[in-house]
């Protein structure tokens, strides 16, 4: 695209949009269950060269967060960003702590509000 600025042509770059399938090679579900609100957790792992530039940017920032809050940080889309995390969890760079469910009990679901609530201290 070319804009007129006192008789002359400039180029002006437009930011470009990248299609979601893009990133996730074609992928639309994640093979690891991942609720909106787990908490992610960095493993101890030497990252190779094969991820890809959108999953080591959730890598960078998926500690100690929820999935979330990942998706908010890298600016992606929330789909995009659970099938990045799954392929991070089934490499083992990022685990996944434990949520509640229907089956959870009282003290379950105490615990994780309490972690949840000291994970929001911490900001």
């Amino acid at each position: 695209m070319a804009v007129e600025s006192d008789g002359e042509e400039e180029a002006v770059a437009r930011p470009r949009f990248v299609r979601p399938y893009t990133i996730t090679s074609g992928r639309t579900h994640a093979t690891v269950d991942l609720p909106m609100e787990a908490t992610l957790r960095l493993e101890p792992a030497e990252v190779g060269t094969s991820l890809s530039a959108a999953a080591l940017a959730v890598l960078e920032v998926c500690d100690r967060r929820s999935v979330a809050e990942c998706a908010a940080l890298v600016k992606m889309p929330i789909g995009v960003v659970r099938v990045l995390l799954s392929d991070l969890v089934e490499h083992g760079f990022v685990r996944v702590q434990a949520t509640t469910t229907e089956n959870s009990s009282k003290d379950e679901r105490i615990e994780l509000i309490e972690r949840t609530l000291r994970g929001l201290r911490t900001y």
